[in-house]
């Protein structure tokens, strides 16, 4: 397809249909500490989901020096419900890097991101993006499906048997770039994909990389996080107590816990259990 022909198809459903979230406003003052936050809670969660937390979280937490000085107990506490419990710390760690490296200052290339704590190619490159408009190139669920729906069609809407890898949408994904304005071409190409998903076959499902979560009830994940929104409402407590609370069965508890430490969420002293601190 011509480059100019997609961009206008593009940018055409964006001024129709362009999505607004508060994380997306050009003037605030604060625009790359909350661009970082959305990123941070956009991993695998769905947008609408995320809105509430992360204007409550900004009015917490405006700044990355306010977030670094918060326990993990209050934050993971106040994380409760987005799942992941590891982003949360992982949020934590990096707003104290870039107070105590980076003059408060979220950093603006994806070089300088990619080392701060849990913040991978996607995330770096994202947030340079979206903060200072840097014209990085990554690629997120419904950047792929935009792209696979006009780059690698099938003959049919079934899946195809050759899988699209994402080494073959980035050169495509440089040669599109807008790089005047690639803020608003990347919200564009992610609000095409998401509105794409609801009208036809999942194009994802012609990826290379295409997964389908498994279900959250009844999962390990569900057990984690019920057990670190316990210790962080109720306090410490020793694994009898916490069986009690939760009523989680004595195998999958102690599994959980032994997980929640190595991820450093949860330490144990004496056999009581708390928010493990950092």
């Amino acid at each position: 397809m011509d480059t100019r022909e997609f961009r206008k198809i593009i940018y055409a459903n964006y001024k129709e249909a362009g999505r607004v979230f508060p994380w997306r406003q050009d003037g605030r003052q604060d625009i790359a500490w909350g661009v970082l936050v959305s990123e941070f809670m956009l991993q695998q969660t769905q947008t609408h989901r995320v809105i509430p937390y992360w204007e409550r979280w900004m009015g917490l937490w405006p700044k990355p020096p306010d977030l670094a000085k918060a326990s993990l107990e209050t934050v993971l506490r106040e994380w409760s419900g987005l799942g992941y419990n590891r982003r949360a710390r992982y949020l934590r760690e990096c707003a104290k890097v870039i107070t105590e490296e980076h003059g408060g200052m979220v950093p603006g290339t994806p070089e300088e991101l990619l080392p701060l704590p849990g913040i991978g190619a996607y995330t770096a490159g994202a947030i340079s993006c979206f903060a200072y408009n840097y014209p990085a190139v990554f690629i997120e669920t419904n950047i792929r499906a935009t792209l696979i729906h006009f780059y690698f069609q099938g003959s049919s809407d079934k899946v195809s048997a050759d899988k699209v890898s994402d080494t073959e949408i980035f050169p495509i994904l440089e040669t599109v770039l807008d790089r005047k304005n690639p803020r608003k071409w990347y919200w564009a190409l992610m609000d095409y994909g998401a509105a794409l998903k609801k009208v036809t076959v999942n194009p994802n499902r012609r990826s290379a990389h295409y997964t389908r979560q498994s279900p959250f009830t009844g999962s390990f994940r569900q057990t984690r996080g019920r057990l670190i929104r316990t210790l962080a409402s109720e306090g410490p407590a020793s694994a009898k107590e916490l069986a009690a609370r939760t009523g989680i069965e004595t195998e999958s508890l102690y599994e959980a816990l032994e997980a929640l430490q190595k991820d450093s969420l949860v330490a144990e002293e004496d056999g009581m259990y708390r928010i493990g601190a950092m």
